[in-house]
């Protein structure tokens, strides 16, 4: 067994090789740079799991980030607990082969309650005065005191939201190297994602991306340095390719207009109610799922959709099966923006009716991914001040709500959820593999070639 550290950095393409990024692309000039074709939805939880099982969305279920869960008839996104994943991970087909094979999974998704050895996740502390705590969970758990003695809280604040920075990859990176000192494992798997960030804030083409790449190439390096010093061998990949935009879709408005989607009036703001409602759609970058709920209107249903400026694609139930997302979970109709295009979830229709969270960032109580919460509102004066004094108040006890998010969509530059961008533009493997072009799905037996497992023709 050959033991094996992958890297995932998020939003890395091969044309960012080159200059901007020299130690990662003087290593890579050593090995072959595969293009990935990847699974649909090109997203971070559907990437991943079709990545680590080996299989499509209609086998594994992760439709995308989020989706209805129709028991409940609620919304969630960002689960984090493995057994939504309905097939065998890598780390268990690998446990399989070989009893002594032990796994380490750095801020992967669904990485609670999952079989790997040895995992570390975001885990924020929510108290009931309103308060978000940075944590985590790990597994161990006493690994979860232990990390954060070693290398301090981690900077859940910039990991996501309008303070986004390198510090967060940096800590995971360092917690990865902390994990394999500790305990060993035959397999490190490294999630890094800050070149995801200003690539949706910004744009790919935009000139200060090139200090992100900078940074990233800085920690790659030294994670590549601290591996290889270990008689571990590297491989790098990334989940898709992040593509400039300038079309924001609001696909629940389009169907509120219709008459289609309702909402319900709690102290002065609209909260959509989606098992009320006859269709809505759980938007996810370039891709939204359309949940019907009548489905006698399922053609006036299609009708709205098709009419929207900014779809170029409507799947039915033929089409889903044809891009391997023939799953339950998935919604009666998966909407494709252009690739210029992507879909809010906004569904109000006057901005003061705006439910109070969509001023914030709050990942798991919107309807629908939404990346505007990587900017502070430009209305706001001194928001750095308007910040202090809200935190302040938390401190001493108050609640309030830290209501910095615009609700601009324009401000996005990027975006991704497509799957048919160039190969320049798209997702990468660099490591052994024997083709020029490998499929998401075949990502889990490289894996598993790379450990010394010969399971190319199985997987």
């Amino acid at each position: 067994m050959t033991k094996t550290a992958v890297l995932n950095v998020v939003g890395l393409t091969p044309e960012m090789l080159g200059p901007r990024m020299p130690l990662l692309s003087a290593w890579a000039s050593k090995r072959r740079v595969s293009a990935i074709r990847p699974a649909f939805p090109a997203v971070t939880c559907t990437a991943q799991a079709t990545y680590y099982t080996g299989v499509m969305p209609a086998m594994h279920g992760i439709v995308a980030n989020g989706w209805y869960f129709q028991d409940d008839c609620e919304i969630h996104f960002w689960r984090q607990s493995n057994k939504l994943v309905q097939a065998p991970k890598v780390w268990e087909i690998a446990s399989q082969l070989d009893p002594r094979f032990t796994c380490a999974n750095l801020f992967g998704w669904y990485n609670m309650y999952s079989s790997v050895n040895f995992s570390i996740t975001p885990r924020p502390i929510y108290p009931a005065d309103g308060r978000k705590i940075p944590d985590v969970y790990t597994q161990p758990a006493s690994l979860r005191s232990e990390i954060q003695q070693e290398l301090g809280t981690f900077p859940l604040f910039e990991f996501w939201g309008p303070r986004t920075s390198i510090n967060s990859t940096r800590w995971i990176a360092e917690a990865a190297k902390y994990v394999d000192q500790r305990f060993r494992p035959a397999l490190s798997l490294i999630y890094l994602p800050h070149l995801d960030y200003n690539l949706q804030r910004i744009g790919p083409d935009a000139p200060a991306i090139s200090g992100d790449l900078a940074a990233v190439d800085q920690v790659c390096g030294d994670l590549i340095r601290f591996y290889e010093s270990r008689d571990t061998q590297v491989v790098v990949l990334s989940e898709y390719g992040i593509i400039p935009v300038d079309t924001p879709v609001h696909i629940n408005r389009a169907l509120r207009e219709a008459g289609l989607l309702q909402v319900r009036e709690e102290l002065g703001f609209e909260v959509l109610d989606p098992g009320a409602s006859e269709a809505f759609a759980v938007a996810d970058h370039q891709v939204a799922h359309v949940y019907v709920n009548n489905h006698s209107k399922r053609n006036l249903i299609r009708a709205v959709l098709e009419r929207m400026p900014g779809l170029d694609m409507l799947l039915d139930d033929r089409g889903k099966r044809e891009y391997g997302i023939n799953h339950p979970r998935a919604g009666e109709f998966l909407a494709i923006a252009k690739e210029n295009a992507w879909f809010t979830y906004f569904y109000w229709l006057d901005d003061r009716k705006a439910p109070d969270f969509a001023r914030t960032v709050d990942i798991h109580r919107k309807p629908g991914y939404d990346p505007v919460e990587l900017f502070l509102d430009p209305s706001i004066k001194l928001p750095t001040l308007k910040i202090a004094c809200k935190l302040l108040k938390r401190k001493l006890g108050f609640r309030n709500l830290l209501d910095v998010i615009p609700l601009d969509a324009s401000l996005v530059k990027g975006s991704h959820g497509r799957i048919d961008n160039a190969h320049a533009q798209g997702p990468l493997f660099i490591g052994n593999a024997q083709n020029d072009e490998i499929a998401a799905s075949e990502i889990c037996g490289e894996i598993l070639t790379h450990l010394g497992f010969d399971t190319r023709s199985e997987t």
